[in-house]
């Protein structure tokens, strides 16, 4: 092994790059699929299983033995294909180079080996899927690229390469050299070259030509559909698809989704798979369910558990004609995912109209992706979702979260693994605290969405954006409030319904529209339990002097609490509050304009004061534990209100004993 020629730094650099460009581009790869690679004379570079060509990194790459390798060729397997497989997997991990174990070398390894050129791109674009799933696919391809290669629909792995070593050495007796384009029928293209350069003007040519033979391109444009019947169905899906909650279900529709959905008729281009990938993130086939109004629930349920009986697993994509198309995943990740590769399938249904109308693959075909066991590996590699943790897979809404104590508890619960909705009036804010949260917590795993929590409709508005963008609502952390100071004298009553509006009366509103969700969870789980979640204060458990419209909205909150609390008891739904003590740290009580500090000092509520100092050493002074509060002290009793399930209508108080109970 000593004597092998390795890649030069330069011509990985060029690989990755190569790779980077194409995986961070939609239009090319699909759900992170595709796969690269470059070759010496001794050493093929191929894409592991399990990584994303957006991302990877020269190290991701297998190094194999060609020689090794080419030994596969003469071997022989099982005519059993599960056993062969399973043999030419045996076989491809062998060939890894010393130190290459941990790796896992992509399915279509021998595919590389099998084209001289060095850089070699796999991929899926929707453009190309558009002439490889049609009728008239093969003949296309003849007539606009004469010098490619087309391969039947072919079961993957073993067979597939075997087929296309047959197509390229005939290639190569007949033009003395290996070709540099393969169209794989309902799997994609391969593209060769010696250069990324010359690769990109191949792939440039490629797409142009079959660009300017399509005649119908995709549509997401927006159109009527009904989606308040949406907001219904979803929370329903999700339910029926985890009876324990642990499933998102993403909502979309456009033009094409629409169209698609309005008859069994017009759904018949995408009812069956067009690539092994449709079938591995979406299943063989999506679920047809026809609006019928008021008794689309029913029917739904019935058409769900219908197809559930004869596949033996739920579906992943539905569709509700009028309605649109709902994607079902165990994480956000997933339904994201499944979503984004069924949006494939219709582009490819939309393409292939150009070129004989669209040809899904065969039953036999479908039959043995589904039962593939590299395939299976590939979804659970790129499925796989995060371990167990205190709050896995709650989708919850915290308003006020874009700053403060909303923002402090909405990380922390983002930690314990739920997705979080930051609604917020500030949409800015909500937008830069959803983006840091994404970026340190995986894809999804926050959602801004503005809310003004004393207008009805944008509350109405937050919920339904929420239940469409996740399928439901676990936990309502009703967390907005404000506070303005001031004696009896000083205290306008503008100020005075400003404060009642935002802290006492938006908890009623919050509430009244989250629990709608929740009790259609309910209806289809009746084990299943949610939580509202009121953040009340210390001063909702004792008076405050000269600052009576915040104590009073904030006593009236612990009303609601107990009288929701009877309420919803029946639906599973716990309604609990956590009274704080002072978040001294917050912009509620530092900032340097309108804090708390400022308006209690202005206000002469603590005797002596002459500084914003003199204040806060006050109110430090006041809590036998000696701090003021901080956003974890609330988190941990939020977890623990929605992990009991035998506590609700309480008030929890969470200040450092400067408040106890009676």
């Amino acid at each position: 092994m000593t004597d092998l020629i390795f890649a030069t730094q330069k011509e990985l650099d060029a690989l990755v790059e190569m790779s980077n460009k194409y995986g961070a581009d939609a239009d090319y790869v699909l759900a992170g699929g595709g796969n690269t690679s470059f070759k010496t004379g001794d050493v093929l570079y191929v894409k592991g299983s399990g990584t994303s060509l957006a991302t990877i990194k020269s190290e991701g790459f297998v190094k194999i033995s060609r020689a090794e390798l080419e030994k596969i060729w003469q071997m022989t397997f099982s005519d059993i294909e599960a056993e062969r497989e399973a043999q030419v997997l045996e076989a491809m991990m062998d060939s890894r180079l010393k130190g290459e174990e941990k790796k896992r070398p992509s399915v279509e390894t021998l595919l590389h080996d099998l084209l001289e050129q060095k850089y070699i791109l796999h991929v899926h674009p929707s453009l190309v899927n558009g002439v490889t799933c049609a009728r008239d696919g093969e003949e296309t391809v003849k007539k606009l690229f004469p010098e490619a290669i087309w391969v039947e629909s072919t079961k993957p792995g073993y067979i597939l390469a075997a087929a296309c070593k047959k197509k390229v050495d005939e290639y190569k007796a007949q033009h003395g050299r290996a070709p540099q384009v393969i169209f794989l029928q309902n799997h994609g293209i391969f593209f060769a070259a010696d250069s990324t350069d010359e690769i990109d003007a191949i792939v440039e040519r490629t797409m142009s030509a079959i660009k300017a033979q399509v005649k119908i391109f995709p549509c997401k444009d927006e159109v009527d559909h009904d989606e308040a019947l949406a907001e219904k169905l979803a929370p329903q899906i999700r339910m029926m698809y985890s009876p324990d909650g642990e499933a998102v279900v993403k909502y979309t529709a456009n033009h094409d989704i629409i169209a698609y959905s309005m008859t069994e008729k017009s759904f018949e281009p995408i009812k069956g798979s067009f690539s092994p990938d449709h079938i591995v993130y979406c299943k063989a086939s999506p679920l047809y369910v026809e609006n019928k109004g008021d008794d689309t629930m029913d029917e739904l349920e019935k058409k769900f558990n219908e197809y559930k009986a004869e596949n033996g697993y739920a579906p992943k994509i539905i569709f509700v004609s009028g309605v649109g198309m709902f994607a079902c995943g165990a994480t956000k990740k997933e339904a994201d995912t499944a979503t984004e590769v069924f949006e494939d399938a219709i582009k490819i249904a939309d393409y292939s109209a150009s070129f004989g109308g669209y040809l899904p693959l065969d039953d036999e075909m479908t039959n043995f992706i589904k039962n593939w066991e590299v395939e299976s590996y590939r979804a659970k590699v790129a499925l796989s979702s995060a371990p167990k943790k205190r709050l896995a897979g709650k989708i919850s809404i915290v308003t006020g979260s874009a700053q403060g104590f909303g923002a402090g508890i909405a990380e922390d619960m983002v930690k314990e693994g739920a997705y979080v909705v930051i609604a917020d009036m500030n949409l800015p804010g909500a937008q830069a605290m959803a983006q840091s949260l994404c970026e340190k917590y995986g894809k999804g795993a926050a959602y801004p969405v503005f809310v003004n929590v004393t207008d009805e409709e944008s509350v109405k508005n937050m919920i339904r954006q929420t239940v469409l963008e996740y399928g439901g609502i676990d936990i309502l952390v009703n967390n907005a409030g404000i506070v303005r100071t001031g004696s009896l004298e000083e205290m306008t009553k503008q100020n005075f319904e400003l404060v009642t509006s935002i802290d006492y009366t938006a908890f009623f509103v919050c509430t009244k529209y989250s629990v709608v969700p929740m009790k259609i969870q309910r209806k289809y789980s009746p084990d299943y339990m949610a939580d509202v979640i009121g953040i009340n204060s210390k001063s909702g458990l004792e008076g405050s002097n000269k600052n009576f419209a915040y104590a009073g909205a904030k006593f009236g909150g612990i009303g609601l609490t107990q009288s929701f609390a009877l309420e919803l008891a029946p639906y599973g739904i716990k309604v609990n509050s956590i009274c704080p003590g002072n978040f001294l740290d917050g912009p509620l009580w530092s900032d340097p304009v309108k804090g708390l500090f400022v308006q209690y000092l202005n206000a002469g509520k603590v005797p002596g004061a002459k500084t914003v100092a003199d204040v806060r050493k006050y109110y430090e002074s006041k809590v036998p534990l000696g701090r003021g509060c901080v956003p974890a002290d609330i988190s941990k009793a939020l977890m623990y209100i929605v992990e009991q399930k035998y506590e609700t209508g309480q008030a929890v108080p969470v200040t450092g004993g400067q408040t106890m109970l009676n």
